[in-house]
């Protein structure tokens, strides 16, 4: 059962081409949004706290800090909505899933860069 659906996620779900990113790295996510007839590109810049899933579910948990408010919004690797992601930094955790980071302001809430 579970390689037929592998199957099927392979054979009909569109692959889109988005650089590898993991737990601790910066990364900007440009969508689209409709807004009656009208469509815009907007987008999200924050920290991936988690990757999640596999295949066509996999998902990725962005934060931000908008203001003194921690911002958290949820992607569907496969959303159709999704037009690009952009690495900004590569951070150096020791972690998948950093979720110990809500709870740092701060200077403890920075996360150091891997040069590469």
């Amino acid at each position: 059962m579970e390689s037929l659906i592998k199957y099927v996620e392979d054979e009909f779900v569109a692959k889109k081409d988005f650089p590898n990113f993991s737990a601790g790295d910066t990364i900007t996510v440009y969508y689209e949004i409709k807004e009656g007839e009208k469509t815009r590109t907007q987008f999200f810049r924050g920290v991936v706290i988690q990757r999640r899933g596999s295949g066509a579910t996999e998902t990725f948990t962005i934060r931000k800090m908008s203001g003194t408010v921690g911002v958290e919004r949820i992607f569907p690797v496969n959303m159709p909505a999704l037009q690009k992601i952009e690495v900004n930094k590569r951070g150096k955790v020791r972690r998948a899933r950093i979720f110990y980071f809500r709870g740092l302001t701060g200077k403890k809430a920075r996360i150091k860069e891997i040069r590469s």
